[in-house]
This record gives C-alpha cells, structure tokens and sequence, in this order.
C-alpha cells in the first residue's frame, strides 16, 4: 500500500494550486460579513441625535396602555365615590386630631353663662388650656364634673342611629352633648383671696374690686357672701348669669366649691353655631389688670 498526501485547502485533487481569486471569491460566498466592532476604529456609529434602539419606550408605552384600559374599564361613578370616599376619611382623619389635640366642640344646654353663651350654642374649646398655656382671669373654661355638681344624666334609650351619633361625637364632627360637662368663668387662681362683697357690693380679688363687664345685664346679681383662699392646682368659678348659675358658690360643701385644674378640658375659644352668634369669646383681661398677685407669690 502507498500513501499519498492529503490535498491542502489551496490545492485542487489533481495537485493544481487553484487561483487566489476564486479562493478569496468562494469566500466571500461562503460565510456572510461579519458585524463591525462597535469599538472598531472606524466603525459605524450612531449620527448624532438619533434615538437609542432598546425596549424603554415599549415598556412606557406599555404602561400607559394598561393604565388607559384601567380607566376605560372604571366607571365614572366608581371614580367619582372612590374621590368622594377619600375626601370623607381624610377630613374624619384630620377631625379626629383637631379634636384630640387641639379643640374640641361642646354645646351648651344651660342659661348659667347667658349673657355671653346661650342655650343650644356650640362652641370650641381649646385644648391647649391649662397645659402647655396657662389660664388666666377670665378665661371661660369647659371643666369634667368629678365632684358631682350635676344630677346625673339619665341613660337615653339606644336608636337606629344612635352608635353614628357616637361615632361622629367620638371623632369630633359632633359636639359633645352628654351634658357631664359645666361651662364657667374663672375668677380665681390658685392663691387668690376672692370675697363677696365689699361695701358697693363688688367682688374683690386680692383686696381689688372687680367691675365686671360680663355679667347679665338683664338682672341685678343678688350677694351671696363667701370668702376663700384658692388653694394649689385648683381655681374658683362662676357663672355670667349669678343669678341662674350653680357655680363655687353653690358648693361651698364640696371640695370648697374650688374645681380641679386637671379637671378641666380647655379654654371656650369662639362660638361656632348658631350663624348669627359665631364669634371670639373674650376674657376681659381690662377687668384683671389691676388685680395684684397672691400675698406670698
């Protein structure tokens, strides 16, 4: 047996180089060109200002797509009540801080402070008052009754709607009127010496006779003498309308007729309803200027 040699790429079976040009011609059918190298000196790049090809602009408009179904497919009732039910949690959210935080609606079921607050007024209170504002003379203040002042309100019967009337109370939408709560003026502070009356039947404070600028115009106040100290974290309170107003005088008896800084919820701010009443509440502070401070302060 003989061995020939095996013909290379560049030769033909019978031993003949074949022609370069036909080699580099097959070639050039045989395989497809290749892509330029983006980073190829030379390469072909992209002119200047063209858009980037890629998928961003697929996925956006994608996107925008499905929102525009979403749309579409609500109706414009369902859009309109989810609004409205935003609006609704929100404003109960922000109702429920205010009246938390900083103030709070009670109405007003008795004639004790006519003339400046009338029966069925709703007013706010600023919660504010006594801590972190200290209360001054003046001040109409909105107080708990844990000493008993009141007749105890009796239960009302459950209604149909009675827990949305609790609940709109609870979160402030509704003013309190669970009428456990007493409205009066504050006439002393803690370390006041409050007497009534002096000879021109004023009541003095710290030995200052007060013209009391709030007081029923309607009535002449009948004198009911007292004389007290107010002692430390309590304070003296009375009525506008004395002679229809079971305020400290009325309950020398209990506790000294003095009611408990901690027992009050804040300082009556403005009135609020009815339309033709809304307005600030004043403390008449022109009445307490020349009151001095407590002997011993």
């Amino acid at each position: 047996m003989t061995s020939a040699a095996i013909p290379t790429a560049e030769q033909q079976p019978n031993g003949k180089h074949a022609p370069d040009h036909l080699t580099e011609h097959a070639a050039e059918h045989a395989a497809p060109a290749a892509a330029p190298d983006a980073g190829a000196p030379g390469a072909g790049a992209p002119e200047a200002g063209a858009q980037p090809a890629g998928p961003a602009p697929a996925v956006a408009s994608s996107r925008r797509a499905r929102k525009a179904q979403d749309r579409a497919g609500r109706s414009p009732v369902f859009v309109w009540l989810k609004e409205v039910a935003t609006v609704v949690v929100v404003a109960i959210v922000l109702s429920f801080l205010i009246k938390t935080f900083l103030f709070r609606a009670f109405y007003i079921p008795s004639e004790s402070m006519v003339d400046t607050l009338d029966v069925n007024d709703r007013i706010f209170v600023n919660l504010l008052v006594p801590e972190p504002f200290a209360l001054e003379h003046g001040d109409v203040v909105v107080f708990k009754d844990t000493k008993g002042w009141l007749v105890p309100a009796a239960e009302k019967p459950a209604g149909r709607f009675t827990w949305v009337q609790d609940g709109l109370t609870f979160v402030g939408l509704l003013p309190d009127n669970s009428e456990q709560h007493l409205v009066k003026r504050v006439i002393g502070l803690p370390g006041d010496h409050v007497v009534c009356c002096d000879a021109g039947g004023q009541l003095t404070v710290n030995g200052t006779p007060l013209s009391e600028k709030y007081i029923n115009p309607a009535e002449v106040p009948q004198a009911r003498d007292f004389d007290v100290v107010v002692p430390a974290g309590k304070v003296w309170v009375m009525g506008d309308n004395r002679n229809h107003s079971a305020d400290s005088r009325s309950h020398l008896d209990t506790n000294g007729g003095f009611v408990d800084v901690a027992d009050i919820e804040g300082r009556a701010a403005v009135i609020a309803w009815p339309l033709n009443r809304i307005g600030a509440l004043d403390n008449y502070p022109d009445v307490f200027r020349n009151v001095p401070a407590p002997a011993g302060k």
